[in-house]
């Protein structure tokens, strides 16, 4: 339909690398600088013209509900949709996809705050008449690195931002940095769905099909983009820990959207 613009917020996971986090509340409703994730990405969406988001609810959904009332007017066109404690991805997003509609629809992790043009992007896929438009961004690794140049050392860092890796003996090769989020022609997808039900793992077993048997792109975002995957990401960006540049900008996200 024309008129409307469609997101799948994945949110029914476990978060097992949550530990006791994770068995008291969904992932998506951790709290980041005292607002829940879930309130970073609907805010976001709806700045960017989505006014159809879904949530296909599992684990402990009956607290997004309960969430939902809370922010009634942040879920005015927020459609909650029970797809079992126990699904998988694929057979989630199954499940919903009648309910999808926008002829592309945003698909999407819960578990990560982000700021950046999506409206811009999803024009460019619909341009670019893709089936699949994956995002790639930046992601910072926790680790030391060796900075060389012509096989000299000339730095030493942590916590360095990249946004591709260099993959050993594939010299033509680029592999870029998958955020969670992609931008998926309905009609592709719905004729992929019987397999999306089975797929034990959906990024694994059905990304590459639509590589293969599709007109697959990607596009690199300009902006902001954290996710927030176990407890030490957690207590970075509360504690103010995190990289400053990203923690001002959480800063500053979080100030414009209480507007």
């Amino acid at each position: 339909m024309k008129n409307f613009r469609s997101a799948i917020v994945l949110c029914g996971g476990k978060g097992t690398r949550l530990g006791a986090l994770g068995k008291k509340i969904p992932k998506a409703m951790i709290k980041i600088q005292g607002k829940e994730i879930i309130w970073y990405i609907i805010k976001i969406l709806k700045r960017n013209r989505f006014n159809q988001i879904i949530l296909p609810l599992g684990y402990k959904g009956n607290m997004l509900r309960k969430l939902a009332k809370k922010y009634k007017s942040l879920f005015n066109e927020v459609d909650l949709i029970n797809t079992g404690e126990h699904s998988n991805i694929g057979k989630r997003i199954s499940l919903v996809s009648d309910k999808i509609k926008s002829d592309n629809f945003l698909l999407l992790n819960g578990d990560a705050i982000f700021n950046f043009d999506v409206d811009k992007i999803f024009k460019k896929h619909q341009q670019r008449k893709k089936d699949i438009t994956f995002i790639s961004g930046e992601i910072t690794y926790p680790y030391g690195t060796i900075g060389t140049r012509k096989g000299k050392v000339i730095d030493f860092n942590r916590n360095l931002n990249y946004e591709a890796l260099k993959v050993r003996n594939k010299d033509s090769y680029t592999a870029f940095n998958y955020t969670g989020m992609s931008i998926i022609k309905t009609e592709t997808f719905k004729s992929l769905k019987k397999k999306c039900k089975k797929a034990s793992n959906f990024e694994t077993k059905i990304f590459p099909i639509f590589v293969k048997a599709f007109n697959a792109g990607f596009i690199k975002l300009t902006g902001f983009w954290h996710s927030i995957d176990n407890i030490k990401d957690i207590k970075a960006v509360n504690d103010k820990k995190i990289l400053k540049s990203k923690y001002m900008n959480l800063k500053k996200i979080k100030s414009k959207l209480l507007k």
